[in-house]
């Protein structure tokens, strides 16, 4: 548990401590729903980001589609050359 908040430099009882704030502010029966909000709004943000990398992507596969192939020389316009 220490890992997962070590960029917040948060031990065990800082943690513990804003839970109980948590729970004293928004009551037991509020905390499901406040969870459940949470989670969608987390989802609908990776669906969004999800998007859009997806749009860069094609519109990245599109510009390489838009740019002429070279050209490749067949046999007989070789032979025609010479």
């Amino acid at each position: 548990m220490k890992e997962t908040f070590a960029f917040l430099n948060i031990g065990n009882t800082e943690l513990i401590i804003i839970l109980v704030i948590i729970l004293l502010l928004f009551g037991a029966k509020k905390l499901p729903e406040l969870a459940r909000g949470l989670g969608k709004s987390m989802q609908e943000f990776k669906k969004a980001t999800r998007e859009v990398e997806d749009n860069f992507r094609d519109a990245m596969n599109d510009e390489e589609v838009k740019k002429p192939a070279p050209k490749v020389e067949s046999k007989e316009e070789k032979d025609a050359e010479k």
